[in-house]
């Protein structure tokens, strides 16, 4: 079988599964499940960026995602007048007081000569700082989550359009990414892991808390949609008219059409950083970066500057990883710090990044398309299943409701047994990397 039959086998039996699931289910949970695959694709060749091509071991995934969604509610959502009258601009300036403050330590560290006097300044600058910066924060905080705290009490956006929040959210993943990998990159890669996974709690533990920022905990609701409402769909004539002489219900209908345009638009994301990221794989700069993650030692020394590749290919990577993240949000229609559990944005993605083949621009969409087919339908499968080998035993006998509730620890039992599977039998993945 060659190269490009297998391909085509393999994504023929995922097209397969969303068909069957479309028949056998529901096409309304087929296209869901479609539309979170096509994210999770997105989000699998970020981390294929950054893991298949250069080595660096990246579990902050969940951080990146996350600063994609606040995008979106910093892009789309309106802004809410009260609060700005009320505080916004005190919340400003501390911020910008506090930016000021980081740079001032900067410039005195860079000017002082080395010694008592470089530690008293910079001690100086940074305390005396803090302290502006936290009573002119604190106050307008205060001051903007007073402002109608049940349905307002933050600032709100620019109320732009909401795609536009998908490019912005990479830039807010790129621009933290920056930051962090100045920091950490020079690490170790198990270290790298554990200064990535500490700093996406930050990034979540931030997005929990200050409410005046994105509401907190209480959540944003009702984000602006790139596509129109199913009950704007049922109140049209023209569509109701069509959805009936195809047969099919208009509520129906509205909801499948809807869900059809989300998974329109993300294809097109998806292709256009698929055909960017196999031209990236496929030259020069591509052969350098797995020259350097194949020996790091021979690639500088012939000239090769390890550090600031790394922290490209990082940059890179985590803004398609916030891409990923705003275009999830968009699809949910609100942001909901409490749902970015690392299970879900790091374990879930690492194993469809592996599972479909490392270093592959091709393996990495085909596990993520998979893997999240797998994590929707195990759990009723494996009900459905239990129910079939209990249905000769006696209602309430133990072994049966064990079995039965069992069923629920389904998904995490599969994901392990299929990572094990591809890794003894196919330990490059399902489409390795040439």
């Amino acid at each position: 079988m060659t190269d490009t039959t297998r391909n085509v086998f393999y994504f023929g039996c995922i097209a397969a599964l969303l068909i069957g699931t479309g028949i056998m289910t529901s096409w309304n949970l087929a296209i869901t499940i479609l539309n979170f695959g096509l994210i999770s694709a997105i989000m699998a060749l970020g981390v294929n960026l950054q893991w298949g091509f250069a080595g660096l071991f990246n579990v902050g995934i969940m951080g990146f995602v996350a600063l994609g969604g606040l995008a979106t509610v910093l892009v789309a959502m309106p802004p809410v007048g009260e609060a700005w009258a009320a505080g916004g601009l005190r919340v400003i300036t501390a911020l910008v007081l506090g930016a000021a403050t980081i740079v001032g330590a900067i410039l005195a560290y860079n000017a002082l000569p080395k010694g008592r006097m470089r530690t008293l300044g910079l001690l100086a600058i940074l305390i005396v700082g803090f302290f502006i910066y936290r009573a002119v924060f604190d106050s307008g905080v205060q001051a903007v989550e007073a402002i109608n705290p049940a349905t307002a009490g933050y600032l709100g956006g620019l109320g732009l359009p909401v795609l536009l929040a998908w490019p912005v959210g990479g830039l807010l993943a790129a621009g933290a990414a920056w930051i962090i990998g100045k920091t950490a990159l020079g690490l170790r890669s198990d270290y790298l892991a554990i200064a990535t996974l500490g700093i996406a709690e930050i990034i979540i533990a931030i997005l929990k808390n200050e409410d005046w920022l994105a509401r907190g905990v209480k959540n944003v609701v009702g984000l602006p949609r790139p596509a129109p409402y199913e009950i704007d769909l049922q109140n049209s004539d023209t569509f109701v008219e069509r959805a009936t002489s195809l047969g099919i219900d208009p509520v129906t209908a509205s909801t499948l059409w809807v869900k059809a345009i989300y998974a329109g638009l993300f294809t097109v994301v998806l292709l256009i950083l698929f055909m960017l990221a196999q031209r990236a794989l496929h030259s020069p700069w591509g052969r350098m970066m797995r020259a350097i993650r194949d020996n790091e030692v021979a690639a500088e020394a012939m000239g090769k500057d390890v550090t600031a590749r790394h922290l490209q290919i990082f940059v890179l990577g985590s803004a398609i990883c916030g891409i990923a993240g705003a275009m999830m949000t968009t699809l949910d229609g609100q942001l909901t710090p409490g749902t970015y559990q690392p299970l879900r944005f790091t374990f879930l993605v690492w194993v469809m990044v592996i599972v479909g083949g490392s270093g592959n621009n091709l393996g990495a969409v085909l596990g993520g398309f998979l893997i999240w087919w797998l994590w929707v339908m195990v759990e009723p499968i494996g009900l459905w299943l239990m129910q079939v080998v209990t249905s000769g035993m006696a209602d309430g006998f133990w072994l049966r409701e064990h079995l039965l509730d069992s069923a629920a620890h389904m998904r995490l039992l599969t994901m392990g047994v299929v990572l094990l599977l591809v890794l003894r039998f196919s330990p490059r993945g399902l489409i390795p990397e040439k």
